[in-house]
């Protein structure tokens, strides 16, 4: 996991002027960081991207790749080889970078001295990805790049294609001498580290998950799979160790003394947006809570590590999954409510019914809405209820973990006519405003006794002053630097199905309850509400 120290005159490691960063980065280092940021410092490699002309690469990885090496974190070295069928000159394929990073990167436009430097490190290969000529080909453009640019035969491979893709990419790869799993080495005279990235989603269900992991692990070394979940790698999810762990004010009552109940949301203000085909297979079950929300509950639950090791890390986090219990369809029934958003206003903008998009089925009865609730069944966690929500065309864009603590045990006011004071709530946003807010009472000035609930919030633009890293940034370069903490294990993906696939099943023949409706622009279907009011809580409104 990626941990960075604030500037202060105390961060005096050495710096190695041999790792300094380029002097084209257009950046005056500053020496009190120089140390932190030689520890982060990629090695030289090539990053291999398989379906580089596709939408991912364009507003996700271009402008993180560019954004990386404006800080001074990627070697001059550093190269890029955009892997696809289209056919593209490598001017054209460098024109088509530019043109995602002027358009979605945090820092545009581009500077000119800055792309000169990127530009001369970025190649495009033309290939199917099911021609073996195709990778032969790009082996010996690799062992090439290896000699003119010293990237020392360290590759990176990004799979920016379909999980369907994947069996097939990574065989050829293999075929071609390319994948260097376990202590097979590629045939000529380079050596390095070979590692490779898969998106999400990482199956359909339990049994599709493993025959992926299957798959993977034919070619590669687990050590060397890194299933990337851009959830994690976003500041405030990071900083939820930092909070917990670094903190003795709250380690203490991180458990069910204090504790009622938890909140994660995941909520998006737009429609499917011309994905019907695909999301008409998926569902936010799938799409958002099989992957998100579960390793949001996972990092927030999780008990300390030994040490602060990626392996150490996923080890708690697979321990928080494994206690939480499949249901039966009785349970999924009590415990789960499914929706489908129908026409209807969100931010001012009219959005047609789910079942009217392009390419769903007219009776289609996907869920565009989940609400869960999950128990864990640990010694921390025992009776403490974790509700789950996504959704789909809701009124605002919010990602958030909202802890409710437990009342006093004396309503101590009440005599004097006070009225029970809310309980306190901690809210981790972690998008768009990304920070920590805390609520608790507090007397109103004045003659009397008035308890009003006030807000303590924390949010990282304001209190450092800088631009968050987006999730990627973090998360290509720790893939290049080997810290695997915030990708997900192949164990965990399972654990994940299992716990998932029960739901499934009850929804689909219908023995976990109906699906419900729900107008665009409202907060879900009423039997959400209901699911947290049969327990005398509420939803929090972000």
């Amino acid at each position: 996991m990626t941990t960075r120290a604030p500037d202060s005159a105390t961060q005096t490691a050495p710096v190695e002027e041999a790792r300094t960063p380029p002097s084209t980065s257009g950046i005056r280092p500053n020496p009190l960081r120089e140390g932190l940021r030689l520890e982060r410092m990629a090695e030289p490699c090539t990053m291999v991207i398989c379906g580089a002309t596709g939408d991912l690469t364009e507003r996700k990885l271009a402008p993180a790749l560019y954004n990386t090496l404006l800080g001074g974190f990627l070697p001059p070295e550093f190269t890029v080889v955009g892997f696809a069928r289209r056919e593209l000159s490598d001017e054209e394929f460098r024109a088509h970078l530019r043109e995602g990073i002027n358009k979605h990167s945090r820092n545009k436009p581009v500077t000119e001295a800055i792309w000169d430097s990127f530009a001369r490190g970025i190649e495009y290969h033309r290939g199917d990805f099911d021609d073996p000529a195709a990778y032969v080909r790009l082996a010996k453009r690799l062992e090439r790049i290896d000699r003119d640019r010293g990237t020392a035969g360290n590759r990176l491979f990004y799979l920016a294609v379909p999980p369907s893709l994947y069996p097939e990419i990574v065989n050829q790869l293999d075929r071609a001498g390319l994948a260097a799993s376990g202590g097979r080495r590629r045939t000529g005279s380079t050596r390095g580290w070979t590692r490779v990235i898969v998106e999400k989603p990482f199956g359909y269900d339990l049994g599709s998950a493993r025959t992926l992991n299957h798959e993977l692990g034919e070619v590669f070394d687990e050590d060397q799979v890194f299933r990337i979940d851009h959830y994690l790698g976003k500041e405030t999810v990071q900083n939820l160790a930092v909070f917990r762990f670094g903190n003795g004010l709250f380690e203490p009552i991180w458990n069910r003394r204090y504790i009622d109940s938890v909140q994660i949301t995941v909520a998006e203000t737009v429609g499917v947006e011309g994905r019907g085909e695909f999301y008409d297979a998926t569902g936010a079950l799938r799409d958002i809570v099989q992957g998100h929300a579960l390793q949001l509950m996972a990092m927030f639950a999780m008990d300390p590590p030994v040490e602060f090791h990626a392996e150490d890390l996923r080890d708690e986090k697979l321990k928080v999954l494994r206690g939480v219990k499949p249901m039966s369809p009785a349970e999924v029934a009590a415990n789960t409510v499914r929706g489908q958003y129908v026409s209807g206003w969100v931010e001012g903008e009219k959005i047609a019914s789910y079942r009217d998009q392009p390419n769903v089925a007219p009776g289609s009865q996907t869920e565009t809405f989940a609400a869960l609730k999950l128990s864990i069944d640990s010694w921390r966690w025992a009776g403490v209820p974790f509700y789950i929500r996504t959704g789909k065309a809701l009124p605002s864009r919010v990602t958030e973990i909202a802890v409710t603590f437990k009342q006093a045990p004396l309503a101590l006011f009440a005599r004097a006519g006070v009225p029970q004071i809310d309980a306190n709530v901690l809210a981790i946003r972690v998008q768009p405003d990304e920070g920590i807010l805390l609520r608790f009472g507090a007397k109103v000035p004045g003659q009397g006794l008035q308890i009003r609930t006030v807000n303590m919030d924390f949010r990282y633009g304001s209190s450092f002053a800088v631009d968050s890293p987006d999730a990627y940034e973090t998360l290509l370069l720790d893939a290049m630097v080997g810290d695997a903490s915030l990708f997900t294990r192949d164990d965990e993906a399972e654990r994940a199905w299992e716990i998932l696939d029960p739901i499934l099943a009850a929804w689909k023949d219908e023995a976990g309850g109906p699906l419900h409706f729900y107008g665009a622009g409202t907060w879900g279907p009423p039997a959400a509400d209901e699911l947290l009011e049969r327990d005398g809580r509420a939803w929090r409104r972000p």
